[in-house]
């Protein structure tokens, strides 16, 4: 009876995880789709695509960043 429970649980936790991939697959159309009609109104996507990025991270961390990015850019002559 313990392997058929155990079989009936990871069917459920299988179909899951299988729906859940289902979902991400549209997020991520969807997302697309955005980044589309960004390019079509004349939006750099790229630029987005950073931006996006930084607002995710802490500020702590982006202040970190930019001040590294800063540091290697002086090193080479960029600033």
């Amino acid at each position: 009876m313990s392997d058929n429970i155990s079989a009936d649980q990871l069917r459920l936790l299988i179909e899951r995880i299988e729906r859940l991939e289902e979902e991400k697959r549209g997020i991520s159309d969807d997302i697309k789709d955005v980044y589309g009609e960004a390019k079509s109104t004349g939006f750099d996507v790229k630029t987005i695509r950073t931006i996006v990025r930084l607002r995710k991270m802490e500020k702590h961390h982006r202040d970190e960043a930019d001040m590294l990015l800063e540091t290697y850019k002086q090193a080479l002559g960029l600033s």
